[in-house]
């Protein structure tokens, strides 16, 4: 049955690929989030083995240390480093942003939970950096196990929510309060570039297939390389300084020009990607959501969507674009790896690079803030 499971993880995105690719509402709805419902769907109606819990963990980390190099090897990080201020900009509003209103939601939610401050922690880590952070701090302040489950659970149903509504009518929401994108390419190059991230034709041919199974084998490389140097650095930080040390090896690598130059390497990436979705998918537990906590969902709820809000007004006044603000949010909110799903969404590969680097500075604060806010919050409730 496991090896079942993981054909399944490895092929069934070809199908999703090919009702995008023939039907229109399934192109409408887009390939990751039908690639979580499947998962979702998988994961809750009982054919899940025993103890494939490890196995998830274990294939979601790799896919997504395998796609992040493809994804890095085809763009232009000379062109995007004239951008780089507006995105380091709205970071920095996001990361303002978050810690007022965690601080303001653990406040208002302090009645129902004694140790409400810990939450707020939580909640700055999980929303600058991700999981990683999260699980840190909540050794760190010593958090009650199940009310961490609970806030993780929530965090993951409302991540499904905001992917969605950044995914499907985002941009259009806000490209009526914020300056629309202008791409840092020629117009000519960008509608290539957006042609490519969504076409899979000729795939399948013999050179382009050779060119990705170097690019592929290249990614190891950087796999291999990162977590070989990983071992050097305390087990708390290591899942971050591998994805440190994976991102600044994949940019490294599209300066040179025979990488750069491979194929489709992006739309690779891409599908390995939608992998990374179908397995996510199949981890959520749904029927831990049935005795529902108002009072934590809805300060998970107050968190992201508040911040959001407010984060947005910081950008219109900064004059951030659209694009820019939303990868930074999503970098923030729900990590690094879900940076390249959003980019496509939003018809922009671009601003990849912006997501991920403003991501890996999220991992790199996030333990400092929630901890160090934490107990600012304490004192002052």
């Amino acid at each position: 049955m496991t090896i079942a499971l993981i054909g399944f993880y490895f092929l069934f995105p070809a199908v999703i690929l090919w009702l995008c690719g023939n039907y229109n509402i399934f192109s409408k709805i887009g390939s990751v989030i039908i690639a979580y419902f499947f998962g979702i769907l998988v994961g809750n109606i009982g054919i899940l083995p025993a103890g494939f819990a490890e196995m998830q963990d274990t294939l979601s980390g790799a896919t997504v240390a395998l796609a992040l190099p493809l994804l890095l090897f085809s763009l232009d990080v000379k062109a995007w480093l004239n951008n780089a201020g507006r995105a380091i900009l709205s970071m920095l509003g996001a990361t303002i942003v978050v810690v007022m209103i965690a601080g303001l939601g653990s406040w208002i939610i302090r009645d129902a939970f004694h140790e409400s401050w810990k939450f707020g922690g939580l909640a700055i880590g999980l929303y600058t950096g991700g999981t990683p952070n999260l699980a840190a701090i909540k050794i760190a302040l010593d958090v009650d196990s199940t009310q961490f489950i609970m806030m993780h659970t929530y965090d993951a149903v409302n991540g499904i929510i905001y992917l969605i509504f950044v995914m499907s009518i985002g941009q259009k929401v806000f490209n009526r309060i914020l300056p629309a994108y202008k791409s840092i390419s020629s117009t000519t190059s960008q509608v290539e570039s957006q042609e490519d991230i969504h076409s899979y034709e000729g795939i399948f041919e013999r050179s382009i297939i050779m060119g990705l199974l170097a690019a592929t084998a290249i990614s190891i490389l950087i796999l291999g390389l990162s977590m070989g140097i990983s071992q050097l650095i305390p087990s708390e930080y290591s899942t971050a300084s591998i994805m440190l040390m994976i991102t600044s090896f994949g940019i490294a690598s599209s300066f040179v020009s025979r990488i750069r130059s491979i194929p489709m390497t992006f739309q690779f990436g891409m599908y390995i990607i939608l992998v990374f979705s179908l397995i996510v998918g199949s981890m959520a537990n749904l029927k831990e959501l049935v005795d529902i906590d108002w009072s934590m969902m809805f300060f998970v709820n107050f968190v992201v969507f508040g911040s959001m809000i407010l984060h947005a007004g910081f950008c219109r006044i900064m004059k951030v674009d659209t694009d820019t603000f939303l990868i930074t949010s999503v970098s923030a909110v729900c990590s690094p790896p879900f940076v390249p799903v959003v980019a496509k969404a939003l018809n922009n590969k671009e601003i990849i690079l912006s997501g991920l680097t403003t991501g890996i500075i999220g991992y790199a604060v996030g333990n400092y803030l929630g901890i160090t806010f934490a107990y600012i919050f304490r004192s002052l409730f």
